[in-house]
């Protein structure tokens, strides 16, 4: 088994608590914590181990104010790239956000403050967002003279839509609170993110293991496919799942009505 506190991390924070929940910090709030090329290299790191880790969830999160600036533009001047340099990078914050959506672990993101830029792009490759009052979201590539390159047309587009992605690179417009949630940017807005991020860890990770690798690789993996293959994936999986031995005592319970019932809060 992989063992996190061996991992060459600088970028990137990690702890482990008693039931299995990874605590991960962005940890450059002087940055506003944009990801350099070293970070990104960390998230690739980072995420291709935690599923052998033991662990059971993740909370993404971050130091300082802010969750994450996106790229970081100061690096990206100085470095003075080619075409091609930048799109091996490009290329590596795909490898990164794939192997945080594909992991099979759920990961909860604790937003607040900027998610702008690759910061969405890096929030999107989570499985659940939780935003508090003072996260906003935003894509403004277009006003800097760029284009989106780690993801942002595949997972942004996919949870906001085309049309609300183009019109915030076009226009620079920022999403925020109600309306963030109401066009797709987070799935909760609450006062305090990060209690309740550790909260929907908590109650993903009683869940069997195979159960939630299912939920947070097999769905993405069948948005890939057409409908045809997804069907048939779908039904592999779900026999897989569905047949597994710790679903057998929960399947009991629920069937002699000792089980907790499915009530609204």
């Amino acid at each position: 088994m992989t063992r996190i506190d061996d991992l060459p991390l600088a970028n990137l924070a990690v702890t482990t608590d008693e039931a299995g929940i990874a605590n991960v910090t962005l940890n450059r709030p002087a940055k506003r914590n944009a990801l350099d090329a070293a970070t990104i290299e960390e998230l690739v790191t980072l995420f291709s181990a935690l599923p052998r880790a033991g662990v059971r969830a993740v909370v993404l999160r971050a130091e300082g104010p802010h969750f994450c600036a996106g790229l970081d533009l100061v690096e990206h001047l100085h470095a003075e790239r080619t075409a091609a340099d930048f799109m091996h990078v490009c290329l590596r914050w795909h490898e990164a956000f794939n192997k945080m959506e594909y992991s099979g672990v759920p990961i909860i993101a604790a937003l607040k403050g900027a998610v702008v830029g690759g910061g969405l792009e890096l929030a999107s490759a989570a499985h659940v967002r939780v935003a508090d009052a003072s996260t906003y979201f935003a894509l403004p590539e277009g006003q800097r003279g760029l284009f989106t390159g780690g993801g942002a047309t595949i997972r942004v587009a996919d949870l906001v839509g085309k049309a609300r992605m183009i019109d915030m690179m076009l226009t620079g417009r920022v999403y925020r609170g109600e309306e963030a949630v109401s066009v797709g940017m987070c799935q909760y807005l609450v006062e305090d993110s990060e209690a309740k991020a550790y909260d929907l860890a908590r109650a993903a990770a009683q869940n069997p293991p195979l159960s939630n690798f299912a939920i947070c690789s097999a769905i993405s993996h069948m948005q890939n496919m057409s409908a045809l293959d997804a069907a048939y994936a779908e039904a592999v999986v779900a026999g897989v799942v569905n047949t597994q031995a710790e679903a057998r005592g929960r399947l009991e319970a629920f069937a002699d009505k000792t089980a907790a019932r499915v009530r609204p809060d």
